[in-house]
């Protein structure tokens, strides 16, 4: 699975899409979500919606609580 940046809201929230291994999108989340957390500090692919890897990935997650 791979998590997609979708938008930033206009106070600064980043939304993602949770990218199934089937290509489908199933749930909506922010960062704050314990699942997403778990899944991007154990290396799960962030990705910008175009499909583009973040290249601030790393200093992303390093901000997550």
């Amino acid at each position: 699975m791979i998590y997609k940046l979708l938008t930033t809201t206009e106070d600064g929230v980043k939304i993602f899409a949770r990218i199934d291994d089937d290509g489908k999108c199933r749930l909506t989340c922010t960062a704050q979500n314990p699942e997403f957390q778990t899944h991007i500090k154990a290396g799960a692919e962030l990705q910008y919606t175009d499909g583009n890897v973040m290249t601030d990935a790393s200093a992303y997650i390093a901000t997550l609580p």
